[in-house]
């Protein structure tokens, strides 16, 4: 099999050493869509032992143009993008070892997968989910590398415990991406810089060369040939709530993140289920046949079609209804349809 990674071994700064390294690393991608496929297959290739996908959601003709590990196909069929993910990186390479989740990341699942791995790779779209990947790391003691990209601009850093500020100390720094996919677009290479920077820096992490690791947040450009370096060592906050002597992990602390969510560029609401209620597939069928509404069934969730909407039951009583971008418009279509 070395000879599989000859290339890369012969990069002295990874040399065998550090392959064996990246066979034994255990990697968390919290998002499976266009940073977190360009992530996963990268960092596949590149001989990573074992891989913890995470994302809640499932493949759409949309996400072709910049989302590579997916299909026409898994977009007809609706595929989990974990499932459709694995699928190809096992066609890629057979020995790797890969555990999905097709569910949505909160407190409990971070914290779970901050205890198996030595990396967590940052590819969400929400500051909410980035948060709550920060609070694990620094509270276990391991690197996560942030990435963010819109349009044709990318941001990348890799927050270190106790070698770097945090996220939250950042966030009122970091360079700003307003705008989001839904309004302004994003072009595939955007989306392939970042994830690369992404990786690069992981393989550092990884084999141990944290010396080469950025000491600054990067920040470009692609379409107008800009970049730049932002030095942020001087911003920790001496009372931040995650990376400080008083640390108390407030995300990690949450009983239950908000249950109504507006899904970047998506026009639609995810909606989690209540500790009290939890909405099951056969009750779901049963809506549908109630209102007189098309539905179909997969084997991951039922997706009923009523008027403009599109709402997806997953088996874990999770939903997405498409179609309105407003959370009291989702509160009053759950209402309405489910009591």
């Amino acid at each position: 099999m070395n000879y599989r990674y000859s290339r890369q071994i012969l990069f002295k700064d990874i040399a065998e050493a550090g392959q064996e390294k990246l066979q034994k690393a255990k990697v968390a991608i919290i998002g499976c869509g266009a940073l977190g496929s360009h992530i996963a297959e990268t960092l596949v290739r590149a001989g990573v032992g074992t891989i913890y996908l995470a994302d809640r959601d499932y493949v759409e003709s949309s996400n072709l143009q910049r989302q590579q590990l997916f299909t026409e196909q898994d977009a007809i069929d609706m595929k989990p993008k974990v499932i459709a993910a694995t699928k190809r990186l096992l066609d890629i390479r057979s020995d790797v070892t890969i555990y999905t989740y097709f569910q949505h990341v909160d407190n409990a699942l971070i914290e779970k997968l901050a205890k198996e791995v030595d990396l967590i790779m940052d590819g969400t779209d929400n500051f909410e989910t980035r948060l709550l990947m920060n609070d694990a790391a620094y509270k276990y003691n391991i690197p996560w590398i942030y990435g963010a990209c819109v349009g044709s601009s990318g941001v990348v850093f890799p927050f270190i415990p106790k070698q770097t500020p945090c996220f939250r100390c950042l966030l009122p720094a970091l360079p700003s991406l307003n705008e989001s996919c839904d309004t302004v677009g994003i072009i595939s290479p955007a989306v392939h810089i970042t994830a690369s920077i992404q990786c690069a820096e992981a393989l550092k992490i990884l084999t141990g060369n944290i010396d080469a690791v950025r000491k600054k947040v990067h920040h470009f450009d692609c379409w107008n040939n800009a970049q730049m370096d932002v030095g942020v060592s001087k911003i920790r906050k001496e009372d931040c709530l995650t990376c400080s002597v008083q640390a108390i992990y407030p995300e990690l602390q949450s009983s239950e993140n908000s249950r109504f969510a507006v899904l970047c560029g998506r026009d639609a609401v995810q909606i989690l289920p209540s500790k009290r209620r939890k909405l099951s597939l056969d009750e779901a069928e049963l809506v549908a046949k109630k209102i007189n509404a098309t539905w179909k069934k997969t084997t991951y969730f039922e997706v009923i079609f009523k008027e403009s909407y599109k709402i997806i039951v997953f088996q874990d009583g999770r939903m997405i209804l498409h179609g309105l971008q407003d959370i009291n418009q989702g509160r009053k279509l759950y209402t309405e349809l489910f009591g």
